[in-house]
Formats: C-alpha cells, structure tokens, sequence
C-alpha cells in the first residue's frame, strides 16, 4: 500500500495507467462485446517459458486455452471466451517455495498477449486467478488460472492474431500447518515469477487467428468504426479529427488503425450504480478515501457465480509504521478501516442471482451482504533498496453476514421472512489466526511499482483486484408462517471452496481530490465521489 501523501505522493490515475493506455485504447462501455460469428474455434497452445526463480532460470511449460470467434467484423468487439492459463513449474520451483516455509500457494497471472492486423499491433493483459494448492513433496506445481479478459475489436480488413508474451505470476504463500506463529516467521510472503517466451516456441507463441472483414458473415461495404459517436469513414477511420477516435492524441507507438482492445467491455453507467460520498452523518477526516468495489462469487454447490454490483466503501487510511527490519527492503506496515455504505446502512446494494439447484430447478434469490463489524485493511509495503522496486501485499478482512430478501424457486415464490441470513459471517481461511480470530472474509491482493513505471495489481489507493476463497456458513431465520427454509437453503448454497474475486476502482482522496482535466483522468467527481466505476471480473 502507499503511504499517506505526505509520505509517497499519491499517483494520478494517468500515471497508473500509462501502461494500458500507451499500449491500447480503452473504450469504456462504448461499443458492444459480442462476437460477429457463426461459430468458435477452439484454441489449446502449449509453450515452452523460461522463469527467474530463487534458484536460478527454470524451464516452464505453459498452456493457454481459450475460444475465438472463427470469423468477425470490422469494427465489431468480441470477447475471448473461457480462457485458462495452465503453469506447470518444475520441481527446482517447489524447492525454492519450500525453502520459504511454505506448504500452500496461491497465485495470480498476468500474461501479455500482443495483438496484431496488418501493421498494426496492440497489447492486452490477461489476468488470471488460480484456486490455492498445497506444494506437491515431489514433481513439478501446477497451477490452472482462469478470469476474463479484454475484448477486442479489429479496425478493419485482415487477420487478427493473438500471439502470448510475457507472463508475471504473482505469487502468495501459505505456511505450513503448525508453523511458528511468531510475527517474524509465520508469513512466509509473497513472491512474483517472471517468465519470458522460450526462444523455441513454436509460431513465436501464436495463439489464434481471426479472420476480420472481407468474407465475415454480415460483412458489407465499408467496415465500421465503433467511435464513441457512432460514425466511420469509407476506410473504417474515425472521422473526429482525433488520431483515434477517442477525442485524444493516439498513443505513442500505436498506429491508427491498431485493433481496439476493450477491458472488460465497458464500465456500468453512473445512474446504474448507488451514491457514494460523505455526508453530514459520515464526515470525512484528512485521510478519508471513498471508491467502487464490485465482483463476482462462486456458489459451487450451484455451479456458478453471482455478481456482486458496484458497491460504495468509505475508507479511511491509516499511517505507515516501521515493520520488521530487513537487509534488502524498508518495510512499512498500515493499517486502514473501511465501511459499507448504502443508503445509510453498512451493506451493498441488493443484487439478485439466478441458478439452477440440484441441477435442474432455477432459483432466483434478491440477497444483500451486511458488513457486522469492523474492515480491517492489512497493508505491508516493501521498498526494495537495490533498485526501489515498491512491493505491497494486501489483505482485507471483512465480517460479513448474506442476507436473503426474496427467493424464488421454478417461479414460485417463497417467504424466507424478514430474518434470513447465514448464521454467522463468511469465513475464510486466515493466514494469521493467532491475531486475527473470529469468523470473517479475507481477500488478498499484490501491487507492485518500479521507479518511473505505473503501478500494476492492486494497491489501496489506485485499485485492482483482490480475491479470496471462503465458507458460506448455514442459514437461519428462513421462512414464515411455520414454514421452515433453512434446510433448503444451507442443502443449496452453504459450504465451502467459493472463490471470491473482487475489483477495487480508484479512490477518491477527499481531502486532496484530483478531478479531470487534460493532464490528469479524474479521480473526483465534482461532489466528491469516485470518479471510477470498476468493472467486476470473473
């Protein structure tokens, strides 16, 4: 996490997202994310990768899954649909983690995946997130990472090609069953994996090809521009005056026609999501931060996830202390607070979930997830003293009950009551029980800022993703009128292994907001709430 800004000065948004922005144009919700196809190719790539481990260069192989449309049109977005990022590590790589007192990981992808039509090239990230594995006593740790990644659309005529590039692994580390509980050796940390294309990768890790245009079914005259006002020129160019349709210069290196690649396909309208500022109930102090949290959970008894919407959370940030002394980093620790906040209760919005139970009935419940007791934000900031790399591990801990309002079972309603939730808070697997007791979930995420460079995962200031796995406890007070739910609900829902994953968008410092201007993208709105509404992924 960053430090107060005094001590680290808080980075703008422009400058957090240099990266993404020189390398692609993001089109927040302004064209359509569905494919113009008739059909999906399925794609499997097995590659050869060199990883920086503790021990030295390793080879890796990885395997990268995923589902293309077979044909597209010019300027029509589609999304690559079930991609999975399989990493197998040899057996040198368990020995490293072992040596770290480690017995669990859990791990984060980010892939690079360079796409090109014709002579234009742009970059996406594919980010993944891996369920967490116990380190194998002997052989190689593979890790399977799954999420959803940017779509993209082609500027016009011609192949689009997906090749994968470089690839980070984020590494966090649980200890072993009965080890040291001291502050200093419980937590064996965290620790990210470069990894690098092997020279011998076949096609230069060619993934897929997408025919665009000419030929494409539905394809006629000029292809189309999806510029955010709706017109094109007889050559598929925006006809705004602008490099790149956007109302801004292009970015450097990107050519004018480089194919378009949307995250996550577009942001949720500002009247689609509730209010998130300070008022005279809640003032705001020199350190309140407020930001829009969204996300998916899985429910694996159901097979599926719910979408938890955009939700408002007021923080307020606390001061670094000195951590644990160390040779190689100065280590700052901070501890932040944060609160739920929806028409004056601490809970998101409702948001509804459809499913089929048991495999065949469809039930659709309208549920709020209330906060009962304090949020706890752990941030550990790591300042590398060889080259000043920042790295800052975040855990999040929330107790939070799942209450039920309505449910609807095969279109039947039925009367949970007014006191439906789950007997206690979600739980997670906490990686410091001895000081972090009770029931309540943890969500972890890992930023990471080089010198001169933007800042990548998540930090508490610019946002990014955080994810967890938790237990979803039995439910009480379901049903009315002697009709008791509560056995249905705990058969359908409750248990554990639900992964959780969880989107923070930037936050707004109210004390020092920065809105939009020329040089900056806005952090504030005028009335002081966040300027950024994330988009959940999966």
């Amino acid at each position: 996490m960053k430090a107060t800004p005094a001590a680290a000065p808080r980075p703008s948004r422009s400058r957090v997202r240099t990266t993404s922005i020189a390398a692609f144009v993001v089109l927040a919700a302004l064209v359509p994310t569905t494919a113009a196809a008739t059909g999906t190719q399925e794609v499997e790539a097995e590659l050869p990768y060199v990883c920086a481990l503790p021990s030295g260069q390793l080879p890796a192989t990885v395997r990268v899954s995923a589902e293309f449309p077979e044909r597209a049109r010019a300027g029509e977005a589609f999304t690559p649909s079930g991609v999975t990022t399989t990493v197998r590590l040899p057996a040198e790589a368990v020995a490293d983690l072992a040596a770290r007192d480690a017995a669990e990981v859990r791990a984060a992808t980010r892939l690079d995946v360079g796409v090109a039509q014709n002579t234009a090239t742009a970059t996406a990230t594919w980010r993944g997130t891996a369920e967490p594995v116990a380190l194998p006593e002997t052989g190689p740790l593979t890790l399977v990472a799954t999420g959803d990644v940017a779509s993209v659309a082609g500027r016009g005529d011609g192949d689009l090609t997906f090749s994968a590039g470089a690839l980070a692994i984020d590494l966090a580390l649980g200890a072993a069953e009965g080890a040291a509980t001291d502050a200093a050796t419980a937590d064996p940390g965290s620790l990210t994996v470069d990894c690098t294309l092997a020279e011998d990768a076949p096609e230069r890790g060619l993934l897929a090809t997408v025919p665009v245009g000419t030929g494409a079914p539905g394809a006629s005259g000029a292809p189309s521009s999806p510029d955010p006002a709706g017109t094109s020129g007889a050559s598929g160019a925006p006809d705004d005056g602008q490099p790149d349709g956007t109302g801004e210069p292009r970015p450097e290196g990107q050519s004018e026609r480089s194919p378009k690649v949307l995250e996550n396909g577009g942001a949720p309208d500002r009247d689609d999501v509730p209010p998130c500022r300070y008022d005279e109930q809640h003032p705001p102090t020199d350190v309140s931060l407020n930001a829009y949290i969204t996300g998916y959970a899985n429910v694996n008894k159901m097979k599926g996830a719910a979408y938890l919407p955009p939700s408002c959370v007021l923080i307020e940030q606390g001061l670094p202390e000195p951590g644990p002394p160390d040779p190689d980093y100065l280590i700052f620790d901070t501890v932040s607070y944060a609160d739920l906040h929806y028409e004056e209760r601490k809970q998101t919005p409702p948001f509804e979930a459809t499913f089929l139970s048991f495999d065949f009935a469809p039930v659709k419940a309208t549920m709020v997830m209330e906060q009962t007791g304090p949020m706890r934000i752990d941030s550990r900031m790591k300042i590398r003293l060889s080259d000043f790399t920042t790295i800052t591990d975040t855990y999040v801990r929330a107790p939070l009950v799942l209450r039920v309002l309505d449910l609807e079972v095969n279109g039947t309603p039925l009367d949970v009551g007014s006191g439906c939730r789950t007997r206690t808070s979600l739980t997670s697997k906490d990686p410091d029980p001895a000081h972090f007791p009770g029931d309540h979930l943890v969500l972890y995420g890992r930023g990471e800022q080089t010198v001169g460079l933007p800042a990548t995962g998540y930090l508490l200031l610019s946002g990014g993703a955080l994810s967890g796995e938790m237990s979803v406890p039995a439910f009480t007070g379901c049903g009315s009128d002697g009709e008791d739910l509560d056995r249905l609900l705990t058969a359908s829902v409750s248990g554990p292994g639900n992964f959780v994953k969880q989107v923070q968008g930037q936050t707004c410092a109210i004390a020092a907001p920065v809105f939009p201007s020329p040089e900056n993208e806005g952090q504030c709105t005028e009335d002081l709430q966040p300027y950024e509404i994330p988009v959940a992924e999966r």
